[in-house]
């Protein structure tokens, strides 16, 4: 015999992905001449790109200290 977990009832209707795409869609509604660079699951049988392993280290030294951050 199998027992449900409780907290599964608590979990919202919404799906993280559909919820990204919703908000994704209506700022393209509002804002139609911005042009929306889509980083959602990509191909993750490939290595991220140099550049963009570059740009987040950046990102991260740049926040890593307390003066900086």
């Amino acid at each position: 015999m199998f027992y449900i977990n409780e907290n599964f009832l608590n979990l919202q209707d919404s799906y993280l992905f559909s919820t990204i795409a919703k908000k994704v869609s209506e700022f393209q509604e509002k804002k139609p001449e911005k042009k929306v660079i889509k980083l959602g699951i990509g191909d993750v049988t490939k290595p991220i790109v140099p550049a963009v392993l570059e740009a987040m280290h950046k990102a991260v030294d740049e926040i890593g200290t307390t003066n900086r951050f």
